[in-house]
C-alpha cells in the first residue's frame, strides 16, 4: 500500500535545499496565472475586445464597471508578473545545469524551440494573443545576457522601459500634430464585426482569422511587447541571481517599500491608462506611455503583497502552488476551454457573453484547474505539456511517476 503524503500546515519560507522547488514561487506563478485568465478571457470571447473596443451589445453600468475594474487592476500587470517569473526561472535552470554538469546552452535552445513551436500552434489554433513565442524570443536575449550582473540587469530593464515609454510619447505628440497612428494598434468597428463572424464560423475560418490577426499585431509584438517582456525578465534574472526568494523573511523591508511605491504610483498610472482606454478624454498613446512605466510598479506591489501574506494563508498558497507548477499546461488549457465556449470550435458564443459573466466563467475555469492540477500532481511529477517540454530540453524521457517525498 502506497504511503500517503501529508501537506504541511503552513507554507515553508525557509531557505530551500539545493534543487528543491520554492513553494512561494509556485504559488506566485499560480496567482499570476489567475490574473492572466481574467484579462485574456475578454479577448478570447470577443472580436471587438481583440480590436481594442468595447462590445456594443453590452452597455450597462455593470458591464462598464467590470471593464474598468479589469483594466484598472489587472490588464498589463499579470503578464509582466509572469514574465518576471520567467526570468527568475531562467536562473534556476542555469543553477540546475551547473549542479548536474550538463551543457546549458544546447539544452536551453531546445527548450526555447519547443516553447516557440507550442506558442505558434497556440496562436494559430486558439489565441493570436499568445505570449509563448515572445518568451522564446526573449529567452535568446536572456541566454546572451546570462552573465550580466544584477545591478546592470535592473538598469537595462529601466532603460528599455524608458525607451518604450518615450516611443509612445512620440506617437502621442504626432497625434497632437494631426498624424494619428492609432490605426496601427487597433481595428475599425467593421473589422471587429468581421472578426466576430469568422470566430463563430468553421475551424478553417477561425484559423484564417487568427493568422490575419497575427499579421496585424506582429509589429506591435516586436516593437512594444517584446522589449516590455524582456525588461520584466531582466528584473526576474536580477532577483534570481540575488537568490531573494530563498529567504523572503530577510527582505520584508524591501517588500514593504515595493508596496508603498507600487500601489501609489502604480494605481495612479493605471487610472490614467484606464481613462485613455475607455473614457476618450486622454489619447491612448499617452495612456500607453504612462502605463509602461507604472504597470511594472503595480505588478511588483501585487507580488510583494502576495508574498507577505503567503505565510498567513497556507491553504490558499497550497491551492495556487499546484496550478503554478504546471502553469504552461494550464495556460494552454485556458485558451482551449475558452475556444470551445466562445468560438465555432464549440458553442460559438462569441460576443454573446457579458463582461461580468466572462469574469465568473474565468473564475470557474481556474477553480477547476486548481482541482485538476492537485489531482494530476498526485500521480505525475510534471504537467502534461511540461513533460513534453522537458523531453525536448533534455532529449530523453522524463520520469512520469512522482518520487516519494518530493516537494511541492
Amino acid at each position: 500500500m502506497r504511503a500517503q503524503r501529508t501537506l504541511p500546515a503552513t507554507i515553508d519560507l525557509r531557505p530551500p535545499a539545493a534543487g528543491a522547488r520554492i513553494a512561494s514561487v509556485d504559488s506566485l506563478r499560480g496567482f499570476a496565472l489567475l490574473g492572466i485568465l481574467v484579462v485574456n478571457i475578454a479577448f478570447l470571447a470577443s472580436g471587438y475586445r481583440m480590436a481594442g473596443m468595447a462590445e456594443p451589445a453590452f452597455d450597462s453600468s455593470l458591464d462598464w464597471g467590470v471593464r474598468w475594474a479589469v483594466t484598472l487592476f489587472l490588464e498589463n500587470k499579470f503578464y509582466l508578473l509572469f514574465s518576471f517569473l520567467f526570468g527568475y526561472s531562467f536562473t534556476l535552470q542555469l543553477d540546475s545545469a551547473v549542479r548536474q554538469r550538463r551543457p546549458f546552452v544546447p539544452m536551453f535552445l531546445r527548450r526555447l524551440s519547443g516553447l516557440f513551436l507550442l506558442g505558434l500552434a497556440h496562436a494559430v489554433l486558439l489565441f493570436p494573443g499568445d505570449i509563448l513565442t515572445t518568451y522564446a524570443a526573449v529567452g535568446l536575449a536572456l541566454l546572451v545576457l546570462r552573465r550580466i550582473k544584477p545591478r546592470t540587469a535592473v538598469l537595462l530593464a529601466a532603460g528599455l522601459t524608458a525607451l518604450l515609454a518615450l516611443g509612445f510619447v512620440l506617437l502621442a505628440v504626432l497625434a497632437m500634430t494631426g498624424l494619428d497612428l492609432s490605426g496601427t494598434v487597433s481595428d475599425t468597428t467593421a473589422e471587429a464585426a468581421k472578426s466576430d463572424a469568422a470566430l463563430g464560423g468553421s475551424a478553417w475560418q477561425i484559423i484564417s482569422e487568427h493568422v490575419r490577426k497575427l499579421s496585424l499585431i506582429i509589429v506591435f509584438r516586436v516593437l512594444f511587447q517584446g522589449p516590455a517582456v524582456l525588461a520584466a525578465c531582466l528584473i526576474g534574472l536580477a532577483v534570481g541571481k540575488l537568490a531573494a526568494f530563498n529567504d523572503l523573511s530577510a527582505h520584508t523591508a524591501t517588500l514593504r517599500r515595493l508596496q508603498w511605491i507600487g500601489f501609489t504610483a502604480g494605481l495612479a498610472g493605471s487610472f490614467f491608462y484606464t481613462l485613455s482606454a475607455w473614457n476618450g478624454t486622454v489619447h491612448k498613446f499617452w495612456g500607453e506611455a504612462v502605463d509602461l512605466v507604472t504597470a511594472p510598479l503595480l505588478a511588483a506591489a501585487y507580488a510583494a503583497t502576495f508574498l507577505r501574506l503567503l505565510p498567513h494563508m497556507p491553504r490558499i498558497g497550497r491551492a495556487l502552488a499546484a496550478p503554478g507548477r504546471m502553469a504552461l499546461s494550464n495556460y494552454l488549457a485556458q485558451s482551449l476551454i475558452c475556444a470551445l465556449i466562445f468560438t465555432g470550435y464549440g458553442l460559438a458564443l462569441v460576443d454573446r457573453v457579458s463582461p461580468p459573466v466572462e469574469v465568473l466563467i474565468a473564475l470557474g475555469i481556474f477553480a477547476a484547474q486548481v482541482l485538476y492540477s492537485h489531482w494530476w500532481l498526485k500521480r505525475h511529477r510534471y504537467g502534461p505539456v511540461e513533460w513534453l517540454l522537458r523531453y525536448l530540453t533534455y532529449w530523453r524521457k522524463p520520469g512520469s511517476a512522482r518520487r516519494a517525498g518530493s516537494s511541492a
